[in-house]
């Protein structure tokens, strides 16, 4: 059990736009360039994430995505659901058929930790891991750049972007 690269460039993803969102719309291209992310897989992504309502997206010159709602509301779960990515450590995909068609012995172990990671994966919210990256950045938001310009903003400018 593992998750694939699909769930850890959309949390990725999702941290940059959270990041930078505060100027408006931040665009997949500038995405792409800072988090070696191919462009084409990320269009992929953000379909899904705006399919589950956790992206907007804004069309003509100046466009990008935008959160669609606070990041304190979105939460690690809902992004990796949003990409389908699957988080099972059972063998069977928890129909039970693990062994002959009978649950297999530790059948309830993996499914309680399938459990325990969605608790967890529930517990941490976008704004947890920006706020976390700000830190690890010595609380200077001012390095952020978006694509498209510049920006000179403080940690107050940015947290707004999360109320």
């Amino acid at each position: 059990m593992k998750l694939t690269t699909k769930g850890r460039f959309a949390v990725t993803a999702m941290i940059d736009l959270a990041l930078r969102s505060g100027d408006g719309p931040v665009t997949l291209a500038g995405i792409s360039e800072r988090q070696k992310i191919s462009l084409s897989y990320l269009e992929q992504l953000f379909g899904k994430l705006r399919r589950y309502s956790l992206v907007d997206s804004v069309r003509g010159p100046g466009g990008g995505y935008c959160l669609a709602r606070p990041a304190l509301q979105i939460t690690v779960a809902d992004i990796v659901r949003a990409v389908d990515e699957p988080l099972d450590a059972t063998q069977c995909g928890g129909k039970e058929n693990c062994m002959d068609d009978e649950r297999c012995m530790t059948h309830e172990l993996w499914a309680t930790l399938n459990t325990k990671m969605y608790e967890y994966l529930t517990s941490v919210t976008l704004a947890d891991l920006v706020d976390k990256q700000i830190t690890a950045m010595g609380g200077d938001v001012s390095v952020l750049k978006d694509a498209r310009r510049s920006r000179s903003g403080s940690r107050a400018k940015t947290m707004a972007a999360f109320a």
